[in-house]
């Protein structure tokens, strides 16, 4: 508690000092600490107090870029006058480097592709090499650490930094990373294995010996799901047979080039859309697409091993090709043979295999087990997860196979007078409603009366981008007369920050978002910025093939499938909703949500509501607009 920069309040005190013990001893915690507890500075002072006694390194991971602004912010309120050191750093792409930023083809190139390229910039050629790696070797490091040490500034000041002093901010960062007590990065550099090797290795220290502080810890699960997780798809199929038509069709095994295996894996999208795919995706047996193969090609399991290796050998001689004239080092044909090859070497056990419809077709290797992602959680010193929607504690444990864990919840410390819960009894989004013109038509006609009924900032989270569109296409933003600002899902983080701060600046205007989506997971909005918020229906995952069997494979491993893979997932999504609302002590708000299966929703509690802009009325004890009582 030295180092704790305010006066504490409610619980913090015991919640440093649970987080506190828990490294010490070595064990991992497991924490809901709700709005307000101050779950980053509170994490921080207690790990920060625990490496003073072990001399241990802290990683600190988010998942978003506002989120290490925070970390960064709270670590600068800790920092002062104390001899603590904190760097925040992001992965490499295109828009943090001086010489690829800017760049269309880049910018849709991958860590891995775009450092294969930075080190060809690195080499010294007759057309030059990279000024701003070059200027590195002329500077002096301990000027710029000294700058870190005192300013202690986000990724965004530290690139701009960097580039006005002609400097790399990607090479600078990986300097100052030895030098660091804490490290601020996102997910991947400690879940991708590629990544934490190299990350591990410029900490200078052993993984055992650090601790580890995971923010925003509910979305751990699905993303450690994803990093397991491959897919296929249609174009990809396509844009690898132009390659191999540029490259001449290669042989890749005897009588068998490369355009051969393309249409025949052509036939098996067609082949497994025909018998297998039902509504979204389906279902296929583990073995089809091999066995699919190796029968249109008349070959073996040896033989198509052996294509794969071709593949896979062909594609690193194209990707050299192209890093030597300086293009994404990118090959088509060696990403087929590496799905292919992860493809077959999937574990039945936790894998199920799929084919995905629409406009481009995909096959997909789905992970239900987070549990292998999640070692490098179990082989640190200690892991503390946190999060404000992290109920049930011990299913996130068990998941994630945090043995001895300790498991706690922290109430947050505002009046609960300050948050009004409703829900509408007449509506619903379960999906056999969806298609009924009058309960869709109930719907939203509340949806506009509660926006119309107050001047309010109010946020609308959607389902699904789906539904969202459906709503814009039927006109439902030009019947509230107001601002209407959209999350979309291929929004980049500038883009939904521009929306979010014109929302913020507009008042009275209306945020349409996506519950589980970014505006609902990682976004504050203090005091007036939003006091309105409307949950259309209940945000249950679609009942796809995918969805079922992640239920039946929760079944066996923990007994509960539906409460572990759609319940609490999907309250958790509607708590983070909510959360917006309420961020300090000070503010005030209302959430409604149009869907009587609340009544049922453990986890959730809300009141059920005849009249919503009666009672938002009440609540905030003012006139509502268009109510004629009041004019």
């Amino acid at each position: 508690m030295d180092v704790f920069p305010y006066v504490p309040r409610g619980q913090q005190t015991e919640l440093i000092s649970l987080i506190t013990e828990a490294v010490l001893s070595g064990r991992p915690a497991v924490v809901e600490s709700g709005t307000g507890t101050g779950k980053t500075v509170c994490s921080l002072t207690a790990a920060i107090d625990a490496q003073a006694e072990l001399g241990n390194k802290i990683i600190y991971l988010t998942r978003t870029r506002s989120q290490q602004k925070q970390v960064m912010t709270e670590l600068r309120a800790i920092n002062t006058g104390k001899n603590f050191f904190g760097i925040a750093v992001q992965g490499r792409n295109a828009s943090t480097c001086p010489l690829m930023m800017g760049d269309p083809e880049l910018s849709a190139g991958s860590p891995e592709e775009l450092s294969r390229l930075c080190s060809e910039y690195k080499k010294k050629t007759v057309s030059g090499y990279c000024r701003y790696f070059a200027a590195i070797g002329e500077t002096d490091i301990d000027v710029h650490l000294d700058y870190l040490r005192k300013e202690l500034p986000d990724p965004e000041t530290f690139q701009r930094y960097c580039i006005d002093r002609g400097l790399c901010p990607y090479e600078m960062m990986k300097k100052a990373i030895p030098y660091a007590d804490m490290v601020c990065a996102p997910y991947s550099f400690l879940i991708m294995p590629n990544v934490r090797r190299h990350f591990i290795g410029w900490m200078d220290a052993p993984l055992e010996k650090m601790t580890v502080i995971v923010d925003e810890a509910h979305n751990m699960p699905d993303y450690l799901r994803e990093t397991l997780t491959s897919k296929y798809t249609y174009r990809a199929l396509e844009l690898a047979e132009s390659e191999a038509e540029e490259w001449k069709d290669p042989k890749v095994s005897s009588g068998i080039t490369v355009t051969d295996l393309t249409g025949a894996f052509r036939e098996c999208f067609a082949e497994a859309t025909k018998e297998y795919l039902i509504d979204e995706d389906g279902l296929i047996p583990p073995f089809f697409l091999e066995e699919e193969l190796m029968y249109r090609l008349r070959s073996t399991s040896v033989t198509l091993d052996n294509i794969c290796k071709a593949l896979i050998e062909l594609g690193d001689i194209v990707a050299d090709r192209k890093r030597s004239m300086r293009r994404l080092p990118r090959s088509y044909m060696g990403s087929l043979g590496r799905f292919l090859r992860f493809w077959a070497s999937c574990d039945e056990r936790i894998y199920v295999k799929l084919i995905n419809g629409g406009e481009n077709p995909s096959f997909e290797a789905y992970c239900m087990d987070p549990y292998a992602a999640a070692e490098p959680l179990r082989d640190c010193r200690s892991s503390i997860h946190m999060s404000g929607t992290l109920e049930p504690l011990d299913e996130y444990a068990e998941e994630l196979g945090l043995r001895d864990s300790v498991q706690r919840r922290f109430d947050p410390p505002f009046d609960p007078a300050n948050l009004l819960s409703l829900y509408v009894g007449d509506v619903t989004t379960k999906h056999e409603f969806i298609g009924d013109p009058d309960n869709m038509g109930r719907l939203r006609e509340h949806l506009v009366g509660i926006v119309g009924c107050t001047e309010r900032n109010t946020a609308v989270f959607f389902p699904s981008y789906r539904m969202m569109d459906e709503f814009i296409n039927d006109g439902i933003p030009e019947r509230f007369g107001r601002d209407v600002y959209c999350e979309r899902r291929e929004m980049s983080q500038t883009e939904l920050m521009d929306t979010v701060g014109s929302f913020r600046a507009s008042e009275g205007s209306v945020l349409f978002a996506v519950a589980g989506g970014r505006v609902s997971e990682g976004l504050d909005f203090p005091d007036r910025d939003l006091e309105v918020a409307v949950i259309i229906g209940i945000p249950y995952p679609y009942p796809n093939v995918k969805q079922k069997a992640l239920v039946r494979y929760c079944d066996m491993r923990f007994g509960n499938g539906w409460e572990h893979a759609v319940r609490s997932p999907t309250v958790r999504k509607m708590r983070q909703a909510r959360g917006r609302l309420i961020r300090s002590g000070t503010d005030r708000g209302v959430s409604v949500v149009l869907d009587r299966r609340t009544a049922g929703l453990t986890g959730f509690d809300a009141d059920l509501t005849d009249d919503a802009c009666r009672d938002i009325r009440d609540f905030f004890g003012g006139p509502i607009r268009g109510d004629s009582r009041n004019n």
